[in-house]
């Protein structure tokens, strides 16, 4: 494996940091790594807002449901799905945008998933560490107003980012035969491979907490697709002009 295959299977959540600073340069530049990834049809829909503000900081983190870091990091960046933009551009030229449409929604949020990405790569190969909180759509109109986002805007998620103050194993992954498929989609073998692969998760829960958490990764799923998922974001999304065809 190359540096960079390595460093991408090195990946961990990173929730503690240390005092160590992040300059804005180098927020800048892994901004501007995020801003070469691919884009739908050059379309460039992702927007970054930086929180600074220590009032704005605390309220953020108790709507993502009182996680500490997001106060805490040196950086906390929120990734924003923006079409606006594009409506402004079509004002430009007295061209009345057509928006609304379900495509427009998932080529956004698409772009912002892999701007985001580019940026934890950028980070991660300096030494810092990051973890995504997207626990910010759990109370994701207040977000939104606090961060006065436009209409055909919507806070995808956020990132906290520093210098890591803890050094936790990586997550195993699904086996590669479950993911990758050859022509056509064959879940044959997925059951058996899936509950190996629990096996694997269990332990590595059982070592990370000491014995005091025991699940499987289907258990965690199934446990987790018994509940309602954020049923108010469907709402949420059509009043800021999303999803509407």
């Amino acid at each position: 494996m190359n540096q960079v295959i390595e460093l991408l299977n090195s990946h961990r959540s990173i929730r503690k940091f240390t005092e160590q600073p992040v300059s804005q340069s180098q927020v800048n530049s892994f901004v501007a790594a995020g801003q070469a990834a691919a884009t739908s049809s050059f379309i460039q829909a992702c927007t970054v807002i930086q929180v600074n503000d220590t009032g704005k900081r605390e309220s953020l983190s108790e709507w993502a449901g009182n996680q500490a870091y997001v106060k805490e990091a040196p950086v906390f960046l929120v990734f924003c799905a923006d079409m606006n933009r594009h409506k402004i551009s079509c004002d430009m030229h007295e061209a009345e945008m057509l928006s609304g449409f379900t495509e427009q929604f998932i080529t956004a949020t698409v772009d912002c998933g892999l701007f985001a990405q580019n940026v934890a790569i950028a980070a991660e190969s300096e030494g810092l560490g990051l973890v995504y909180i997207g626990g910010l759509r759990n109370k994701i109109d207040l977000v939104a107003e606090a961060l006065e986002l436009p209409e055909l805007v919507y806070p995808v998620f956020g990132m906290c980012l520093g210098y890591p103050d803890q050094n936790p194993e990586v997550k195993p992954r699904l086996p590669l035969e479950v993911v990758l498929k050859q022509d056509a989609y064959d879940d044959s073998s997925d059951k058996d491979l899936i509950a190996e692969y629990d096996h694997q998760v269990r332990e590595y829960y059982a070592t990370r907490t000491g014995g005091q958490k025991d699940m499987s990764w289907s258990e965690q799923i199934s446990g987790m697709l018994q509940k309602e998922a954020r049923p108010h974001m469907l709402s949420f999304l059509q009043s800021r002009g999303f999803l509407k065809k």
